[in-house]
C-alpha cells in the first residue's frame, strides 16, 4: 500500500493507494502524531510520499522513516516525469508540482491549465511535458478575511450563493464583490489562454473548486483529488 500525505495551509489530506487504485481519502484539520497513528492503524504501508507547503513537523519524519520502508519527501529535486522551466524551482510549491504531475498523467503530451482554488488560487500551465510556470492569487477565504482584517468596520463574510447583485447591504456587497471577482478572474484567465492556445485542457481542483465549478463558463475537468493522484504518480515514479 502507498500512503499519500498532503499538508496544506489549512488542513492535511491523507490517502491510501494500492498501486494506482485509490483506496481511501481523509482530511485532518489538526495534524498530530496521535491522529496520524489512528488513521493508519491496521494498514500495512510499504511506500509513502509527503508534500508540505510549510515546514515538515519532525514527528512525521520520525514516525514515517521508522515504520515505512520507503519514504519520499517531495521537493524540486524529486525525479519527475515532466520538465520544469521555472527560474526559482526551489520556491515552487510542492502542491503545485503534484497537481501538474496528476494533470500530466491524466493528459500526457497535452497543453493543460491547472487551476487550484484553495487558500490561494494558483494557475499552472503544462505544455507538451514541460511546466511553463503559473500565477498565484488570493483565494476566496483569504479575500474575505483581508477585507475584515484591514478595515475598521467590514464584517467577516463566508462564501454563499444567497446574495444580491449588486449588493443591497454590506454583507451582500462583500459577497458579491469577492465571489464574482474570483469568478471573473478565473474566466478571464481561461479566455486569455484561449487566445494563444486553441486546444488545451482545463483542470479545476482545490478546496473551493466544488463551490466554483458551476460558476466557470468553460468546459473543464473537475478533479478534487488531482494533487494526491499526482503525489501517488510521483511516488511510483521515484520508486522505480
Amino acid at each position: 500500500m502507498n500512503l499519500i500525505v498532503d499538508i496544506g495551509n489549512t488542513s492535511t489530506k491523507l490517502a491510501v493507494y494500492d498501486g494506482c487504485k485509490k483506496i481511501s481519502v481523509s482530511r485532518i484539520n489538526e495534524l498530530s502524531c496521535e491522529e496520524l497513528e489512528k488513521e493508519l492503524s491496521g494498514i500495512k504501508i510499504k511506500k509513502a510520499i509527503v508534500s508540505s507547503v510549510k515546514k515538515l513537523p519532525p514527528y512525521i519524519s520520525d514516525l514515517f522513516f521508522t515504520n515505512i520502508p520507503l519514504v519520499h519527501v517531495l521537493s524540486n529535486k524529486s525525479k519527475l516525469p515532466f520538465k520544469i522551466e521555472y527560474e526559482t524551482p526551489e520556491t515552487l510549491g510542492t502542491d503545485r508540482i503534484a497537481a501538474v504531475a496528476g494533470a500530466f498523467n491524466l493528459f500526457p503530451g497535452a497543453e493543460i491549465l491547472v487551476i487550484d482554488a484553495g487558500t490561494a488560487i494558483t494557475f499552472d500551465f503544462l505544455s507538451a511535458g514541460i511546466y511553463k510556470g503559473g500565477n498565484i492569487s488570493p483565494g476566496l477565504t483569504m479575500r474575505f478575511k483581508a477585507l475584515n482584517k484591514f478595515t475598521g468596520r467590514l464584517p467577516l463574510v463566508a462564501p454563499t450563493d444567497n446574495y444580491t447583485f449588486p449588493g443591497r447591504n454590506t454583507n451582500d456587497a462583500i459577497a458579491a464583490g469577492v465571489i464574482t471577482g474570483v469568478t471573473y478572474e478565473i474566466n478571464e484567465y481561461i479566455r486569455t489562454f484561449e487566445k494563444k492556445h486553441t486546444d488545451f485542457k482545463i483542470i479545476l481542483t482545490g478546496g473551493d473548486s466544488g463551490y466554483l465549478k458551476d460558476k466557470i463558463n468553460y468546459q473543464l475537468t473537475y478533479m478534487p483529488d488531482i494533487v494526491i493522484d499526482g503525489l501517488n504518480n510521483i511516488l511510483e515514479y521515484n520508486a522505480t
